[in-house]
């Protein structure tokens, strides 16, 4: 690293990912689809963000009987660090829900739940390791929708890690919650293509909608126990690895494949990002609509450099070439590359780390 980011931050080595498999034990389907009743089971719904405000709106339109709903606590958020209601919170207040936002699963949250009586939990990406004592009090099971097709990318941000693997497939699994990180048998899954040009907001929109289905298809067959659960592959499973703002900087050690993936994987947030020596300050850099291409030039640039090619602004990287469409400067709201570059003509040339 240029010695002028020395003291900034250690650029962060990049964790490997496991390239696809396939797991080899097969997954029960539902029979073709009958629309069947609402189940009336007392059902408690336990998320936090939007994907899992969608599936328990599914569970309101269906008008299954929500007894109770948990999600986490309102947290800081925006530059003023006000409090903000996860998503959840909103809709279940929208629809007069009993909600509750514990800090932690003590033993009052959990006289809570047992207070509901509900028969059967559901829950998408509420955020917490919930203890066998939780799973244990609903006789129908705590049934999970986890965002990936386990046992590939068990953990937090499966939508994040299959595209940055450059998977090109992934979909939504409805499990049986054990007291194992998304380790419980497997109901039925939905696969989902992933689209070369997808990314972690389109991927978790096409997520959210094959969620929804699965839900309205697989609980009223739960319910009447018409389909059972499998056991997970012991072959296939790959762990999630955590995303952190700092995931979005830049090596261009890497091939251009592989950073447009992490573009793709980190879109909207936290974003790709590099820095920029202007003058005697240092500028972050975020890049929020890149393409790239394979090769890299005929005439060879150094990693990191800034150069045009045709009607194009690309950055030299390990194997091929990242092409800017729109950037956004710290502090400043994202313009196009053009725009950028009429008023920064220093950009060309420069190295970026």
């Amino acid at each position: 690293m240029a010695a002028w980011l020395d003291g900034i931050f250690a650029a962060k080595k990049k964790k490997s990912l496991p390239e696809q498999t396939t797991a080899p034990t097969p997954i029960p389907t539902p029979p073709p689809y009958v629309k069947l009743p609402t189940p009336q089971v007392r059902t408690v719904f336990m998320g936090t963000p939007h994907l899992a405000a969608a599936l328990l709106e599914t569970l309101i339109t269906e008008k299954y009987n929500i007894v109770g709903v948990i999600t986490q606590p309102d947290k800081p958020a925006g530059r003023k660090k006000e409090l903000k209601a996860s998503a959840v919170k909103e809709l279940a207040l929208k629809h007069s829900l009993p909600l509750e936002q514990p800090r932690k699963m003590d033993a009052e949250a959990i006289g809570k739940i047992r207070d509901w009586k509900p028969d059967l939990i559901v829950v998408a990406a509420y955020g917490k390791i919930l203890s066998e004592e939780v799973l244990k009090i609903p006789g129908l099971g705590a049934l999970n929708v986890h965002a990936s097709l386990l046992p590939r990318w068990r953990g937090a941000s499966p939508i994040q890690n299959s595209l940055l693997a450059g998977d090109q497939e992934t979909g939504v699994t409805l499990m049986v919650m054990d007291k194992g990180m998304d380790t419980g048998d497997i109901i039925t899954q939905k696969t989902i293509p992933i689209a070369p040009d997808d990314t972690q907001e389109t991927l978790s929109t096409k997520i959210t909608e094959a969620g929804q289905s699965l839900l309205v298809e697989t609980l009223p067959l739960w319910v009447k126990r018409k389909i059972p659960a499998t056991p997970q592959s012991e072959e296939g499973i790959t762990l999630c690895q955590l995303i952190e703002r700092e995931d979005g900087h830049i090596l261009f050690t890497e091939d251009a494949e592989s950073i447009y993936n992490r573009y793709r994987a980190l879109y909207p947030w936290p974003g790709i990002f590099a820095f920029w020596k202007k003058g005697d300050g240092v500028q972050r850099m975020k890049f929020t609509k890149i393409s790239y291409q394979k090769q890299s030039p005929q005439i060879p640039k150094k990693l990191g450099e800034v150069f045009e090619l045709g009607e194009h602004i690309g950055i030299q990287t390990s194997t091929g070439v990242i092409f800017l469409e729109e950037i956004q400067p710290e502090g400043k709201t994202a313009m196009s590359i053009s725009d950028f570059v009429r008023g920064n003509q220093d950009f060309i040339g420069s190295l970026l780390q």
